[in-house]
């Protein structure tokens, strides 16, 4: 249950990953229903690390669309290839970005979000998705982020 969360925030980076992920795989445990999850896991993230933004978008109909989150309204659909989400889900790899008004082609959904990094999600081998968190901070997701992330979505079942 998410009130039985444990946010701890005095500790490194990689210990707060280390806590969180067995309370998420706790959250998933026996609940089938994908958005669910996503919900959850969104809310996690956002509770323990305080970022702007985290969120899923799903792809549909050749487009990414927005799924379950936690921060401020969002864009909505993202076209194959455009902003930061689109370029994770057209080369299928994680992307850490910085400085998102470095990044050629950025998508500003919120002037706030000032660093990004996005993980796809895959399933038999094609991105059915994208994990997409953004930072107030500049350069505030490294490989830390990266390695830990994509343990927890490796937890997601597409399949139920």
């Amino acid at each position: 249950m998410a009130e039985d969360l444990k946010i701890i925030t005095t500790a490194s980076k990689e210990e707060q990953y280390k806590s969180i992920i067995p309370q998420i795989e706790a959250l998933l445990q026996g609940e089938p229903d994908l958005v669910a999850n996503l919900a959850n896991i969104s809310a996690a993230l956002k509770e323990q690390f305080d970022w702007f933004w985290v969120g899923f978008y799903l792809v549909k109909n050749e487009q990414l669309v927005l799924g379950p989150f936690q921060g401020p309204v969002a864009c909505t659909r993202i076209l194959k290839g455009k902003g930061v989400c689109g370029a994770s889900w057209e080369q299928a790899k994680t992307l850490i970005v910085p400085d998102v008004d470095a990044f050629p082609g950025h998508i500003a959904c919120s002037s706030l979000s000032r660093s990004e990094i996005v993980l796809p999600l895959l399933q038999d081998n094609r991105v059915v998705g994208v994990l997409d968190v953004d930072s107030a901070d500049l350069a505030a997701f490294d490989e830390v982020d990266a390695q830990y992330l994509e343990q927890i979505i490796a937890l997601i079942n597409f399949n139920d």
